[in-house]
């Protein structure tokens, strides 16, 4: 069974992706946030939360796919 703390940091995570695919980079990072604060080894909102501020800084083109392409290692 999922707990509670769980299901909370998963429907943030959730919340945060489609505001990603959105290209709402600014509020996305805000629920990958709040669900770090929650359980601050979420792998996956570790990584959106990175993603975000990378193209909050670095923003795609309009015709962005939601695709993250690695330009370092």
């Amino acid at each position: 069974m999922i707990s509670d703390e769980k299901k909370r940091v998963l429907d943030l995570f959730a919340r945060g992706r489609k505001l990603y695919k959105l290209m709402q980079f600014d509020e996305a990072l805000k629920y990958f946030n709040q669900a770090l604060e929650i359980d601050p080894d979420d792998g996956p909102s570790k990584v959106y939360a990175g993603r975000c501020d990378h193209y909050i800084a670095n923003p795609p083109p309009e015709d962005w796919d939601g695709v993250f392409v690695m330009t370092t290692k």
